[in-house]
């Protein structure tokens, strides 16, 4: 594919300019981001491009945007992050268990409306759509469904994931500084479980993750596990305030 985008729009660069100051800590919590015109000065652009980097902030709850009174740094909120990133592999062998894993199917594509918005970059960005199964002890564990941005990972393109799950690659090839994790308790559609090899409108347990390097998305991914295979422990230190 030789006509991929190499310039990033002049939103995203400043979006990913005013998240890397807020990811750094250069920028806390309730810090005012100067205001549209001190940006557009700054950077020398359209109110119209300034404003919809803030946006896309705000979309991410990066940053919270009040009528008169400008653009502020998000505070955490209770929703604390409880998973840390685990290999699945890893997991299943940990505990004993034979592992394996199915790539079902692999595409390279420029992000449509709806990639761009779930993974947080424009459209037309070149992204890898992996979806694969991985089973424990010959039981279908978790249906992994992948974005890959291409632009940040340009090496996933050439990856043999038929060897190696996608996950684990990620992992050991891309450092990431922030991930986000959403956890969601849904029922099999008939599809779902049918891959699942569980009973239809049965409960399952679905993970959605993204992760960044440097405020640029690198990944978003959805984890669906049969509600019976699968469990979180999550453990928390008082004296370290979470």
């Amino acid at each position: 594919m030789s006509d991929l985008p190499d310039i990033l729009p002049r939103y995203i660069e400043i979006r990913q300019d005013l998240e890397r100051a807020i990811l750094s800590g250069e920028w806390p919590p309730g810090h005012r981001i100067d205001s549209e015109h001190d940006l557009m000065r700054h950077y020398g652009c359209s109110r119209m491009t300034v404003n919809k980097a803030l946006s896309a902030l705000a979309a991410s709850g990066m940053i919270i945007r009040r009528r008169r009174s400008g653009s502020f740094v998000a505070s955490p909120t209770s929703e604390e992050t409880v998973l840390e990133i685990h290999d699945i592999e890893a997991e299943a062998r940990r505990d004993g268990r034979s592992y394996r894993f199915e790539m079902l199917s692999r595409t390279e594509v420029f992000a449509d409306e709806i990639q761009a918005g779930v993974i947080g970059v424009e459209e037309s960005t070149p992204l890898l759509v992996l979806t694969c199964l991985h089973y424990a002890d010959g039981r279908p564990l978790v249906l992994e469904e992948r974005l890959i941005n291409l632009a940040v990972v340009a090496a996933a393109r050439d990856a043999d994931f038929s060897v190696t799950p996608p996950g684990s690659w990620l992992l050991a090839q891309i450092p990431w500084t922030d991930a986000e994790h959403q956890i969601h308790a849904i029922n099999a559609t008939p599809s779902l479980a049918d891959t699942l090899h569980m009973k239809r409108t049965a409960a399952c347990l679905k993970v959605v993750r993204r992760t960044w390097q440097a405020g640029s998305p690198v990944t978003h991914v959805v984890l669906t596990y049969p509600g019976d295979r699968h469990h979180l422990v999550a453990r928390f230190n008082p004296a370290e305030g979470r």
